[in-house]
């Protein structure tokens, strides 16, 4: 089944995006819930007029987005974390912490758009953390973790 995303669907597509799915994947779970529409010929023509028409807005928050990207290269982030005397850390280091150190940065930063390479971070280091300003823009952020 042919659909058309109207929003960011992790791991299935970006936002505009025509994607082939499991007919019941996309008939009882993306459309009902308003993450896709059917992709009929109506549709699709439709979708092509929207995307020429948003094609030049999108070029100025591409470059808004390398703005911020360019800004972002070389900044390192300390985040504070509980620790043992063996450097374990109690819990884990996650994408909201990350979002937090970067706002006290200046850079206001969805914690979703954080991607961090490792499942679960559980011990203090040195780390990158990827983060997604734009589907086409993306920034590697160093971040270092640090026992309180």
């Amino acid at each position: 089944m042919e659909i058309i995303l109207i929003q960011d669907v992790t791991k299935l597509g970006q936002k505009d995006d025509i994607v082939n799915v499991k007919a019941g994947y996309g008939r009882n779970f993306l459309i009902p819930r308003g993450f896709a529409i059917a992709a009929t010929s109506s549709a699709k023509k439709m979708h092509t007029e929207n995307l020429r028409q948003k094609a030049h807005k999108e070029e100025k928050i591409k470059l808004a987005a390398q703005e911020i990207a360019s800004r972002l290269t070389g900044v390192k982030i300390v985040v504070g974390a509980k620790t043992s005397t063996s450097g374990k850390i109690f819990g884990s280091v996650n994408t909201i912490q990350i979002a937090e150190s970067l706002k006290e940065k200046g850079f206001d930063i969805d914690r979703r758009n954080i991607t961090l390479p490792e499942d679960q971070i559980k011990e203090v280091g040195n780390y990158i953390a990827i983060v997604k300003l734009h589907r086409e823009v993306k920034v590697e952020v160093e971040f270092e973790i640090k026992g309180e």
